[in-house]
C-alpha cells in the first residue's frame, strides 16, 4: 500500500532530487548592498537555511527600471551577478539548492527610485493605493528618502513591451550566470505582470488589454523566452489570484486564473506555485473556502503545485496528504528557523519571528536565529 505523501516524503522535482518537501519562500529582507548588490550577510543568511527542499530567492529586479524598494537587490548589473554568486556557492556548498525570483514592480515605484527619475511603468496609468509591509501609511511607496505618496504610473506603449520581455529573458541568463538551480517568475502580489492579468490595473486597448487572452499574454511570452534559456523545468511561476495586496482586483478572476493555471500546461512548468487566498498582503483571514488556491488549480495544471500560505507543520503535511499541492512554502518561519526541516522533523519548538525586524538593513532579526543545536548549547552552557 501506497504511503500518503508528508513534508518529509521525497519529490523529484524535474531533473532536481529533493529531499523532503518543505520550501523555503520568498521573502523581501530589504538587505542588499550599495548598487543592490548581494552582500556576504546575505549569503550567511541563505547559507543558514540549505537544508530547505528549495530555497526560492528574494525578489530580485531584473532592470534598473524594475526596481521598487530599496536595500533589495537586482540581477542586472555585472556586480549584481558577482553578489549572487557569493549566494548560490554558499548554498551548493551547503547541499542546498536555489530558484531566483524574477521581480520587476511595475506601478509599485517611485521616481526617486527610476532611472534618470522617470515615472514607474505599468499597463495602464492607474495609481497604486496600498502600502508594503506595515510601516507604510496606505497610498505611500518605500524610497531611500523615507515613505512618499505613490504616483499614477506612465502606461507602457506597446512597442515597448518586446523589451520588457528582454529584460526577463536577459535576468534568466544573468541567473545562469550567478549559479542559481533555476528561476521563478513572480507574476504575483501586484507587480507587473499581475497588473497586466487583472482588470482591475489593465485597462489596454491593445493586444496587451481587454480580453483574457490579451491580458495574459505578457505572461506567456514571459515564460516562453525565460522558458528558452533554462528550459521548461527549471521555471516556475508564482501567482495570487486572490490577493488584494496592492489594490488588486478582477471582475472574473476564476475564468482569469482558470485560464492562466491552463496556458501554462504548455510550457512543462518546474511548477506553479499558488499564495492561498487566506494571504491577502495586507492581512490573514481564516476562511479561504470561496478563493482560489491550489484545490483551485489542482485540475487545471497538470504539473508540480507548491501552495504558500501560512502553514503549520500539521496543515502542511495536511496539504500534501490530501493531495492538493506537493511541495509546501514557508516563508516567516524559515526567517525564525533556519533550520525549519529539523524543527519539524523532531516537532521541535520554533522560535518566534520578530515582524519589527523583516525590513530593515542590520543583521539582528536576520543572521541572528539560532538552530535547535544551539539553543541546546545555550541552555547546557
Amino acid at each position: 500500500m501506497n504511503r500518503q505523501p508528508d513534508l518529509f516524503s521525497p519529490f523529484q522535482l524535474g531533473s532536481l532530487s529533493l529531499p523532503h518537501r518543505i520550501v523555503m519562500a520568498p521573502l523581501t529582507r530589504m538587505r542588499a548592498g550599495v548598487g543592490n548588490v548581494p552582500q556576504p550577510m546575505n549569503a550567511q543568511y541563505y547559507a543558514q537555511r540549505t537544508s530547505a527542499a528549495l530555497i526560492i530567492s528574494e525578489a530580485t529586479q531584473i532592470s534598473p527600471q524594475g526596481v521598487g524598494y530599496p536595500h533589495t537587490p537586482g540581477i542586472h548589473s555585472p556586480e549584481q551577478i558577482e553578489g549572487w554568486k557569493l549566494v548560490t556557492q554558499a548554498v551548493h556548498e551547503g547541499g542546498g539548492r536555489i530558484f531566483l525570483q524574477l521581480w520587476h514592480v511595475g506601478r509599485v515605484s517611485h521616481p526617486s527610485l527610476q532611472p534618470n527619475g522617470e515615472l514607474p511603468v505599468a499597463p495602464s496609468a492607474i495609481t497604486q493605493c496600498q502600502p508594503f509591509g506595515l510601516s507604510a501609511p496606505a497610498g505611500m511607496a518605500s524610497t531611500y528618502e523615507g515613505e512618499k505618496p505613490f504616483v499614477t504610473p506612465r502606461a507602457l506603449e506597446t512597442e515597448e513591451i518586446l523589451d520588457i520581455v528582454n529584460q526577463y529573458q536577459q535576468a534568466a541568463k544573468n541567473a545562469m550566470t550567478a549559479g542559481f538551480d533555476g528561476v521563478e517568475i513572480h507574476s504575483a502580489n501586484g507587480y507587473l505582470l499581475d497588473e497586466f492579468l487583472q482588470d482591475g490595473s489593465n485597462q489596454r486597448s491593445d493586444r496587451y488589454g481587454g480580453s483574457i487572452e490579451n491580458r495574459a499574454r505578457l505572461l506567456m511570452e514571459v515564460t516562453e523566452a525565460v522558458k528558452s534559456v533554462w528550459g521548461g523545468d527549471r521555471v516556475g511561476v508564482r501567482l495570487s489570484p486572490s490577493s488584494t495586496f496592492m489594490s488588486m482586483h478582477d471582475s472574473n478572476p476564476q475564468a482569469l486564473f482558470g485560464y492562466v493555471g491552463k496556458e501554462l500546461n504548455r510550457f512543462g512548468l518546474a511548477y506553479l506555485h499558488i499564495v492561498e487566498p487566506r494571504i491577502k498582503g495586507d492581512k490573514n483571514v481564516e476562511d479561504d473556502s470561496n478563493g482560489l488556491g491550489v484545490k483551485f488549480f489542482r485540475p487545471i495544471f497538470q504539473g508540480t503545485l507548491i501552495t504558500a500560505g501560512g502553514y503549520t507543520r500539521d496543515t502542511g503535511n495536511a496539504v500534501l496528504a490530501n493531495g492538493d499541492a506537493d511541495l509546501v512554502a514557508y516563508g516567516r518561519l524559515f526567517i525564525a528557523n533556519p533550520d525549519l526541516p529539523e524543527r519539524f522533523k523532531l516537532e521541535a519548538s520554533l522560535n518566534p519571528y520578530n515582524r519589527s525586524t523583516f525590513y530593515t538593513q542590520g543583521e539582528q532579526g536576520y543572521i541572528d536565529y539560532p538552530t535547535l543545536s544551539e539553543t541546546q548549547q545555550r541552555q547546557l552552557a
